[in-house]
């Protein structure tokens, strides 16, 4: 994930998905070896529902096509 669009992601993440910031750096500390898995986590937790799991998985896939929309 790209410095852009991770801190997009974890704006999304606050303000969108209305996830606190403590619970936030909770589950990062937890996925710094794996970022990827950062959403797992917080749904693991029990920090967002399955719908907002799913909200997090469309932001990701828009994400990374206009990314590589904008690479051609």
């Amino acid at each position: 994930m790209k410095i852009t669009i991770a801190r997009d992601f974890l704006n999304f993440l606050q303000t969108d998905i209305a996830i606190p910031a403590t619970d936030l750096q909770l589950a990062i500390q937890d996925s710094e070896r794996t970022p990827n898995v950062l959403p797992m986590i917080l749904w693991q937790y029990g920090l967002i529902t399955l719908s907002q799991l799913d909200q997090i998985f469309e932001w990701l896939q828009g994400k990374g096509s206009s990314e590589q929309s904008s690479l051609k």
